[in-house]
């Protein structure tokens, strides 16, 4: 079996390439290194370099590899930032998911396997389920709506499988802790690690389920060769919703540093998101629930081993109108 990893260099990319390879899998990982760092891949795999909206390379691996599978993990998954990026957001998380989508096409991959977000809901009213209409609020869930949407006419019209996946707030080791615009569990740990104070937008009590990407990873890897997956919207992720404040106190105990919350203004975000499972259980069964306490150990002391990050300011901002004093440092 071969299958190409986009995004294999980045979090969430790293993982799934990690259990691929365990299960026998050749794999080319296909990053651009814009998030992620090839230290981070797996020597097993072979990497290249490259970006998907590089259509004329993506038609160049294709014909080369034969890919039985493709697993595209490659986005830039700022939510909050997507309104002051909106050509950036959607030539990257939209068009060059349209270029792997047209190759896959083309050349017949047997399963197309898509990492979507909870992003696509919107305000919905939580637990978030599948069978919602999704309403976006931001270019970000837009774009992987849009991608959702494609794969679904690509399967009627071409009969391209896949399979999406919409996890939420994942976090683990590989997570880039210098990057100030997504994964509040990384900023929180590096902003430790450099005794700043906590960055909170708002009040702090947004609620979300904070999901362990050693929970998800298994599922979203094996997801090919299991016939319930195939053609289906799946949410993954953990069940139980803490408040932005409580997540700052549980990664404080587990970096075993204190620390102090600066509340900065609140941003245009919706304010309470987590999924129903249901589904994936039906799917996948019983699958492993990794605590909050005990996952963000885990991220922690791989964090300290990492060591602390300099957050890399975002060059290409495209609206600067409403947008966060705090990005602009």
């Amino acid at each position: 079996m071969k299958s190409l990893v986009t995004g294999g260099a980045g979090f969430i990319g790293a993982h799934v390439t990690n259990e691929l390879i365990g299960m026998g899998h050749e794999v080319i990982v296909l990053d651009d290194l814009s998030g992620g760092f090839e230290e981070n891949v797996n020597l097993k795999a072979k990497f290249i370099k490259g970006s998907i909206t590089d259509h004329q390379l993506l038609s160049l691996l294709f014909a080369e590899h034969k890919f039985d599978y493709v697993y595209h993990l490659a986005a830039y998954a700022a939510e909050g930032l997507s309104h002051f990026i909106k050509r950036f957001n959607y030539n990257n998380n939209l068009i060059g998911s349209v270029n792997l989508i047209n190759e896959s096409v083309k050349h017949k991959v047997k399963c197309f396997v898509f990492t979507s977000s909870i992003a696509v809901y919107g305000a919905g009213k939580p637990p978030l389920r599948e069978d919602m209409v999704p309403t976006p609020e931001d270019p970000y869930g837009i774009a992987k709506y849009a991608v959702e949407m494609d794969l679904k006419v690509s399967h009627e019209m071409f009969g391209l499988d896949y399979v999406i996946f919409r996890p939420h707030n994942v976090y683990g080791e590989y997570q880039n802790l210098g990057d100030k615009y997504r994964n509040v569990v990384g900023i929180f740990m590096n902003q430790l690690m450099q005794g700043k104070q906590l960055s909170v937008f708002g009040d702090g009590m947004q609620t979300r389920a904070f999901s362990y990407i050693g929970d998800i990873a298994p599922q979203i890897a094996s997801s090919v060769s299991n016939p319930k997956a195939i053609n289906q919207i799946i949410n993954v992720g953990a069940d139980k919703d803490y408040t932005v404040k409580e997540l700052a106190s549980v990664v404080m105990e587990a970096m075993d540093m204190k620390g102090e919350l600066l509340y900065l203004p609140a941003r245009n975000e919706v304010l309470h998101a987590y999924s129903d499972h249901t589904k994936a259980k039906e799917i996948f069964g019983e699958s492993a629930n990794t605590s909050l306490l005990d996952g963000l150990k885990k991220m922690a002391d791989w964090a300290k081993k990492t060591g602390s990050k300099k957050s890399a300011k975002f060059e290409n901002i495209e609206i600067t109108e409403k947008l966060p004093a705090f990005w602009l440092e």
